[in-house]
């Protein structure tokens, strides 16, 4: 099973919601719609997944989660910008 560990934001790149899935899209689709009404995603409305990373090992995912979590903001920012300097939300580019 693939493992996926991402970075969402919002519309104004302010906020970053860091998450672990093994189906980015479905993820992606829940955060967009705001299935989780009463969540973090949904009061800030994060909606755009802007980096992701994908493993097979579960283990490595959430170890990977825990670190970007705990990262300076730059660390992060250089990320995102290392993979999508426009920052578009990578879903609408998947197959």
């Amino acid at each position: 099973m693939t493992y996926f560990v991402y970075i969402a934001t919002n519309k104004s790149n302010g906020v970053f919601y860091i998450g672990v899935t093994n189906n980015l899209e479905r993820r992606g689709y829940e955060h967009k719609n705001k299935l989780n009404f009463n969540s973090f995603t949904a009061k800030y409305n994060v909606n755009k997944i802007v980096y992701y990373e994908q493993t097979d090992d579960v283990r490595v995912a959430i170890e990977r989660e825990k670190f970007l979590k705990k990262a300076r903001r730059i660390y992060k920012l250089n990320l995102i910008n290392g993979l999508n300097p426009k920052w578009d939300d990578l879903l609408a580019f998947r197959s």
